[in-house]
């Protein structure tokens, strides 16, 4: 039989033209309509299959279960249950991305807990101990910290000399640096934090001034011990020249010449008002991020307290997806509290899994090594490397154009602070850190074992060093009856650790002082809990940044 309409497209034209005029002379009112249904015909004729790349089978196996569909169509139960996916992702991301924000929301309320207020300062006059829950903090230097509200307007905050310090906002973004690393370069000075949006007067001289994207502000800093063994001269020094205060437009910065011309009002010249200071050594806190359902609660305190534009729209639109949008009631239903939950309950795992096992190989220091550190690769922002120092200068790397996310979240789960000179290759300036979760065998540590560890011949600090161990669980100081569980080089609050004749210097992890090792050498374990350390380089020097001075890996010894 012969074919209706024939295959080759010149021939299927022809018959197609030969069709239409033979019905327009049969019926000429009809003619169109019947064209067209013809073309009709000819294309369901011809119609392609649907391409595999675009097609959604009917039934799609997952790792999360099978899902179906007809002709495209979710069922009400595979729809269902991919919102339930969908909710957990959001919640899971306000976990992983903005955590940063309630660990700054979680130091201001410890501070408030024991009776602080903004412009206050709480400093450490003996040094922290481990009686404080502060994620990885030291037994080493002089702390000093406190909050500001902007929301009133711009704060003066009076740096002392001698200081390594630094500015965060409500989302632990780095604002500027105070002391060594900041503009005052360790001589001290008058930083003035401004808010944003903010469209009055600035003076013209006197103060750094330094702009931030949020009204909560979050500041600390260190300071080191004269000769390495009496805090009390860094302390009077730190209460002597700290001080904060609200600043007062058209007074000191701003010349009379602004005034006579029209463009500024004439403030007050008087002194500040006192600052109050708190005492911090010895005081219980806890200042840790929660991983229950307090986390979004204090996430959404967040979120209500700063401007909806303080932070990124993609990082903001999960926490709009499960609820949290400033201005309005964070009321989530049982079904979003039960996914909510179980999306927190992940994110703290794949986070303490980040901190404690790290598993990208280029974030160790050395070659078949346990010592890491990532932000020279990711820089502060975990984003492009930090510049190199050579003898012909700096040298910037390209941006990458990506975060990375594993060490973002690896850094705000353990750490506390973030500023360029945490991540910077300058000999002589700021410190080094290098942290150590697993033994020699990459095991992790055992509190009720021996371990040791070895430091070469020439430290490369021109400050001092030191080792500090901390609890897996808590990511703070150890608890013992150490007290302080820190060995180094000064000798306070603890002996010096002591050097072998070969200049080599090793340090133990025990939860007994092993018989013949000195108590400077030592570090108290506890038997039932994990731990882990952090190595740290006050002031390192080139030996450090060339790598030709390594520590040893940390061994087991029984």
């Amino acid at each position: 039989m012969t074919p209706l309409l024939p295959r080759s497209d010149e021939t299927k034209g022809r018959t197609m033209r030969l069709i239409h005029g033979y019905l327009s002379t049969l019926i000429p009112p009809f003619a169109a309509g019947a064209f067209l249904a013809m073309q009709t015909i000819a294309a369901l004729a011809e119609a392609p299959p649907i391409p595999e790349s675009i097609a959604t089978p009917n039934v799609v196996d997952t790792n999360i279960g099978k899902f179906e569909f007809k002709d495209g169509v979710p069922s009400k139960s595979t729809a269902d249950r991919l919102y339930d996916n969908l909710d957990f992702t959001y919640a899971y991301r306000a976990f992983m991305d903005d955590m940063r924000g309630v660990s700054i929301h979680a130091l201001r309320n410890a501070m408030q807990d024991i009776g602080m207020k903004e412009n206050e300062v709480l400093v450490f006059s003996e040094l922290m101990d481990a009686k404080s829950l502060f994620l990885t903090a030291n037994a080493d230097t002089i702390y000093v910290m406190g909050y500001l509200d902007l929301s009133k307007g711009p704060v003066v905050l009076e740096a002392p000399p001698k200081f390594l310090g630094v500015v965060q906002d409500a989302w632990f973004r780095w604002v500027v640096d105070l002391g060594g690393p900041g503009p005052d370069r360790g001589e001290g000075g008058k930083y003035l934090i401004v808010p944003p949006d903010y469209d009055g007067p600035l003076p013209e001289g006197g103060y750094y001034v330094a702009r931030a994207r949020t009204n909560t502000i979050l500041w600390f800093g260190r300071s080191f011990l004269e000769n390495h063994d009496d805090p009390k001269p860094v302390v009077e020094t730190i209460r002597k020249f700290t001080n904060v205060y609200p600043y007062e437009p058209g007074g000191v910065g701003t010349p009379i010449a602004e005034f006579l011309a029209g463009k500024a009002k004439l403030g007050k010249i008087e002194p500040p008002p006192p600052t109050v200071f708190h005492e911090g050594s010895g005081k219980v806190m806890n200042t840790i991020p929660p991983n229950d359902w307090s986390y979004f609660e204090m996430l959404n305190e967040v979120v209500q307290r700063e401007p909806a534009t303080s932070l990124d729209p993609e990082l903001m639109g999960p926490l709009a997806a499960i609820g949290i949008v400033k201005g309005k009631p964070f009321a989530p239903d049982e079904r979003m509290k039960k996914i909510m939950s179980e999306a927190l309950a992940v994110g703290n795992a794949t986070s303490r899994s980040l901190f404690m096992s790290p598993r990208d190989p280029s974030w160790f220091y050395y070659p078949n090594s346990s010592w890491f550190n990532f932000l020279f690769l990711t820089g502060y922002e975990f984003e492009t490397p930090i510049p190199e120092i050579t003898a012909e200068g700096v040298k910037p790397f390209p941006a990458t154009g990506y975060r990375t996310m594993d060490a973002r979240t690896n850094f705000f789960y353990g750490v506390t602070g973030i500023t360029p000179a945490m991540a910077m290759r300058l000999p002589g300036i700021g410190s080094q850190y290098l942290l150590a979760m697993t033994d020699a065998d990459k095991n992790h540590f055992d509190g009720a074992k021996t371990y040791k560890v070895t430091l070469p011949k020439g430290i490369p600090e021109a400050n001092f060093w030191s080792f500090t161990v901390y609890d897996n669980l808590t990511r703070s100081m150890l608890d013992t009856p150490q007290r302080y569980p820190r060995a180094g080089s000064q000798n306070y609050p603890s002996p010096a650790a002591e050097a072998a004749a070969d200049g080599s210097t090793t340090v133990w992890f025990a939860p007994e002082q092993p018989q013949g090792v000195p108590r400077g050498n030592w570090i108290q374990t506890d038997p039932k809990k994990g731990w882990f350390t952090i190595l740290r380089l006050y002031s390192p020097t080139e030996p450090f940044f060339d790598k030709s001075w390594r520590p040893s890996e940390i061994g087991l010894v029984k």
